[in-house]
């Protein structure tokens, strides 16, 4: 006799079994595929108009968040971001002036470890997303500036940037007058000093 489970009869079966098997998504997969967006728009987060002190050399972080057509997050966006070549701008932690993320389940990306350099002036960082071959692109707006504690007090984060855009662009720094008028006699103007200390904050007119 025989067996039912062994016998010959019994293989064209198990290969047919084996067969479906191996076609099945694997358990804990997504039986649902996201499907192509038809459009992509990246939303600046935060890091726009931000004062970087190069004193410190220290940057804000740039965070972008990518939506498709309908405002929805796009998870597992690609995201460049790039530094200028020259002039005002920086480098990131790995040396270079790209880094390249992946947007997280709620379509953001963050540019970490932004590091100004010792130019100082207004300047754009790029951003281009891409998700199933659509593509999307920005730009943020930031501001290298030696800033001290004795202006930071008194100057406003708005006029910090107004005088680092006009200084990098006419003189290569910024002019400040820290000293008041007690009637002295006129003197030539004291050399460009550099603004530094704590970082300022952008607000609305005062």
């Amino acid at each position: 006799m025989v067996d039912s489970f062994t016998g010959t009869g019994m293989r064209p079966v198990v290969a047919l079994l084996l067969s479906i098997l191996l076609t099945l998504p694997p358990l804990g997969s997504s039986a649902r595929a996201q499907a192509a967006p038809a459009k992509l728009n990246i939303v600046i987060v935060e890091g726009e108009g931000a004062i970087n002190n190069i004193r410190q050399r220290t940057a804000r972080e740039v965070i972008v968040q990518v939506e498709d057509e309908n405002h929805k997050p796009v998870a597992g966006a690609a995201v460049l971001f790039l530094l200028p070549d020259s002039g005002a701008g920086g480098v990131f932690d790995n040396g270079t002036r790209t880094l390249q993320v992946r947007t997280d389940s709620g379509g953001r990306a963050v540019a970490k470890g932004l590091r100004a350099n010792d130019v100082p002036g207004k300047f754009q960082i790029r951003v281009e997303a891409s998700f199933e071959g659509v593509t999307a692109s920005a730009a943020v707006t930031q501001v290298n500036a030696a800033i001290t504690a004795a202006a930071a007090g008194g100057i406003s984060g708005k006029l910090l940037a107004i005088l680092a855009i006009a200084g990098g662009a006419a003189a290569g720094g910024i002019v400040v007058a820290t000293r008041k008028d007690k009637g002295s006699p006129a003197s030539p103007p004291p050399p460009p000093t550099t603004i530094s200390a704590g970082t300022p904050t952008v607000g609305g007119p005062q």
